[in-house]
């Protein structure tokens, strides 16, 4: 048995970066994961493809491990990074882009997320553990972009 939680998260902010060097920094798949918190591992398969395994949470007897691939375009022109999952990697299918803006003395950043996660836990747990899952998930977003907004020396 099996719950699947739906992720559908989104998230704008201003950098004092410049442009370019924002798009260098999320281009560069693992510098960018470099700021995500409770990374494992990252791999890289090739071709612009990356598992992400992420820290276990939960106890000793009951725990989760978010396992995904996406592989990566990047478009320097149209300011963007976008990932697609990866399908028979891991309990997880995430996808989403990064929009870069030139404000000129700012830059302008988006972040879409969306995916499932799947936990093999039994149905009538879900309502239990679907908000516990995403709760967590949102934590850790809210932190890496935190983390981005530091390297890039604070928001506007």
């Amino acid at each position: 048995m099996a719950i699947n939680v739906p992720i559908d998260l989104g998230y704008e902010f201003e950098v004092k970066a410049k442009a370019a060097e924002v798009f260098s920094v999320l281009s560069d798949v693992p510098t960018s994961v470099s700021h995500f918190p409770k990374v494992h591992k990252l791999t890289d398969l090739g071709d612009g493809v990356y598992r992400w395994e992420m820290e276990k949470v939960g106890t000793a007897q009951v725990n989760i491990q978010t396992i995904y691939a996406s592989k990566y375009v990047s478009s320097k022109s149209k300011g963007t990074v976008v990932w697609t999952p990866v399908e028979g990697e891991g309990n997880a299918r995430v996808g989403g882009s990064w929009k870069i803006t030139d404000h000129k003395k700012s830059t302008g950043v988006e972040l879409k997320i969306t995916g499932v996660i799947t936990v093999a836990l039994p149905s009538l747990m879900k309502m239990v553990v679907a908000p516990i899952v995403e709760s967590e998930f949102e934590k850790l977003v809210e932190k890496y972009i935190e983390n981005l907004i530091e390297r890039f020396g604070g928001e506007v």
